[in-house]
């Protein structure tokens, strides 16, 4: 027998269930839910600012995807997203659940070992940076950035310096490569001639008191030729 929703606007919701069955949040989002299902309100912030950011444009390239939880809000923005990230285990989650309404290439790929041989006109890394040994960060955006068209932008979003003071233990042990709002400046000023920074605190993102930021954004605009 077919369920009937009380209200009859809600019975979308029986029967998108019955064909599509529910979805499944992915391998990295899931555990978010299950130990501080706040921070799902964090990351769809992070993604939602980089689709608005970004929208116009017509080709943008996610590096560090995981999960590729967020990807779908910046596809409402962008004709075409193409996501990489460098563990199979991830890569292999995402194609698993991938729906045909809101399709996006996805594969395997480090960008410290290089580029892609494909162009771009915008690209983005949500909670990466702070994962590339210091050593391997000029590597790591000299390769994206050479993927990009001579107009493109490239958002880079991390957890700030002052904030691992309150980091989780598994945080923590990731994250390797941390920076305040100067140090990250300076970096995307390698490879971009103007970089704005931008400060975000739980859901909300300002140009308020960087040393209070929990995570940076900067916004690098018309790469450097190199």
């Amino acid at each position: 027998m077919r369920k009937q929703t009380r209200e009859p606007q809600y019975q979308d919701v029986i029967d998108l269930a019955a064909q599509k069955g529910l979805t499944s949040l992915g391998l990295m989002t899931n555990q978010v839910y299950h130990d501080d299902p706040r921070r799902l309100a964090f990351i769809l912030a992070r993604y939602k600012f980089v689709a608005k950011m970004l929208s116009g444009k017509k080709r943008a390239l996610e590096v560090g995807c995981g999960d590729a939880f967020g990807t779908r809000l910046v596809l409402q923005e962008l004709d075409y997203v193409c996501c990489v990230d460098f563990d199979p285990v991830f890569v292999e989650d995402v194609k698993s659940r991938m729906e045909t309404k809101w399709r996006f290439d996805c594969f395997v790929h480090d960008f410290v070992s290089g580029p892609i041989d494909t162009r771009f006109d915008a690209a983005y890394a949500i909670d990466v940076l702070e994962h590339i040994h210091p050593d391997n960060e000029d590597k790591f955006l000299s390769n994206i950035v050479s993927c990009l068209s001579t107009d493109g932008v490239m958002i880079l979003g991390t957890p700030s310096l002052q904030s691992q003071a309150y980091a989780s233990p598994q945080s923590k042990a990731g994250h390797i490569n941390c920076k305040d709002h100067r140090e990250l400046k300076e970096l995307m000023l390698r490879f971009f001639h103007n970089v704005f920074i931008f400060s975000m605190n739980d859901e909300m993102v300002h140009t308020g008191f960087y040393p209070m930021a929990s995570f940076l954004f900067a916004l690098g605009v018309c790469p450097q030729k190199h």
